[in-house]
């Protein structure tokens, strides 16, 4: 375990706290706009550490199999939990969180199924971007909820931010498949 594994991990073991304190129902009598404010504070923890991590396995020369693999993992369960609890909470449509977690599967899968034939699939830019807008939109509709500005829209950035974050992930999911499929014999071998 090399730090940025480490900082992965970390982004892991956040996720049953955040989702915690975003579930429904009581939590020590804490009203949801403070509930949502920690969640929302975890959240960006998380986040930076996805950064963090990246960086440091870079410049460091620590990039590894295990976090090429655990690390999207991680993206995955964290921005996961979030998009389901903002759909629970009637922040974001159902129907695109749908679609953004199963192009996520789906991804998963492929990256699984490459692996396995020895091949690691990387992050690619279209995949990275809508991470960018989807932690965007979990960010601001968090922030909707825990809090209020008067001269900024956080629910429309959030609620915008998500329809980018899905039609990159489409895109990208297409993309991920049309460059990869080979590398797991779908079709003629590379």
């Amino acid at each position: 375990m090399n730090v940025p594994n480490t900082l992965t991990l970390a982004r892991v073991l956040l996720i049953p706290v955040f989702i915690v304190f975003l579930s429904k129902g009581d939590l020590f009598g804490l009203p949801l706009d403070t509930r949502s404010f920690i969640a929302l504070v975890i959240f960006s923890i998380a986040s930076i550490t996805d950064w963090l991590d990246g960086y440091i396995a870079r410049k460091t020369g620590q990039i590894t199999k295990l976090g090429k693999l655990f690390d999207p993992i991680a993206d995955k369960l964290l921005t996961s939990a979030a998009l389901i609890l903002l759909v629970d909470h009637n922040r974001a449509s159902a129907w695109i969180v749908i679609l953004i977690i199963g192009r996520d599967f789906a991804v998963t899968g492929l990256r699984a199924a490459a692996a396995g034939e020895g091949h690691i699939i990387p992050a690619a830019e279209g995949g990275k971007a809508k991470l960018v807008f989807q932690t965007i939109a979990i960010i601001a509709l968090l922030m909707d909820m825990s809090m209020k500005f008067e001269y900024l829209d956080t629910y429309l950035i959030g609620t915008v931010s998500m329809w980018v974050s899905m039609i990159l992930a489409v895109v990208s999911g297409f993309m991920y498949f049309k460059n990869n499929w080979r590398k797991i014999g779908l079709i003629g071998g590379e």
